[in-house]
């Protein structure tokens, strides 16, 4: 998924001329506390409802108003991935989108990124989890997948996150499409890749959305 696909084109950008009230009006009713702001094509920031409240003036405009996060946007061709870093990098709701002339196409709630990660065959798909604890110099996907495609099983979603007890250690977490990990297990575990966690029912680990989004933004480190 890239980010010009999941532009959320309810969503309109404010702007510069237009009035608070008008921003306020709007925040209403897209139940949103941030909305885009845009003059001449170009993405400025976001205006937020707490910079709204803290001026308490209506009769301005958007102008007038300090803008926040503009940073936070990523390119049409970006993956989802970078739509969640920069999204929890920044503490917003919605990241914006821009074309390769740097010009605004519409903005993207982090809600929906998730939404649209959990109908992913990567997480709809039946599976296990293995979490394996490795060295970094240690690491190689390709290795670990042979591994398991001799139990005739596929890694169908792979994440690494770096160990905090160690620097030099990384966490990989596989998705394999079998429910039995039973002879996977035992064949990384021959070949000494540590095994820290299994969840032979995939339910165990993801009962909900929020768990997703709380679990893929630990992976990613973020």
């Amino acid at each position: 998924m890239i980010a010009k696909e999941l532009i959320n084109h309810m969503i309109p950008p404010l702007k510069m001329t237009d009035t608070v009230e008008k921003a306020m009006s709007w925040m209403e009713e897209l139940r949103t506390n941030a909305l885009p702001v845009v003059d001449g094509g170009l993405f400025k920031g976001f205006l937020r409802e707490e910079t709204i409240y803290d001026n308490n003036q209506m009769e301005l405009h958007v102008a007038e108003l300090p803008l926040s996060f503009a940073d936070a946007f990523v390119l049409e061709h970006q993956y989802f991935y970078d739509i969640l870093k920069i999204g929890s990098d920044s503490s917003v709701s919605m990241v914006a989108v821009l074309d390769t002339m740097q010009l605004f196409l519409g903005v993207i709630p982090v809600e929906d990124v998730m939404v649209a990660f959990a109908q992913t065959a990567a997480v709809q798909s039946p599976g296990a989890i293995l979490v394996l604890s490795m060295r970094q110099i240690d690491y190689s996907l390709a290795e670990i997948s042979r591994l398991v495609e001799a139990e005739n099983a596929k890694i169908i979603n792979s994440c690494i996150s770096n160990d905090l007890l160690d620097s030099e250690r990384i966490k990989l977490t596989i998705k394999i499409n079998k429910l039995d990990l039973t002879h996977i297990a035992a064949t990384l575990e021959r070949f000494d890749y540590k095994i820290i966690a299994k969840y032979q029912d995939a339910s165990q680990v993801i009962p909900n959305e929020q768990e997703r989004l709380d679990i893929l933004l630990r992976y990613l480190n973020i």
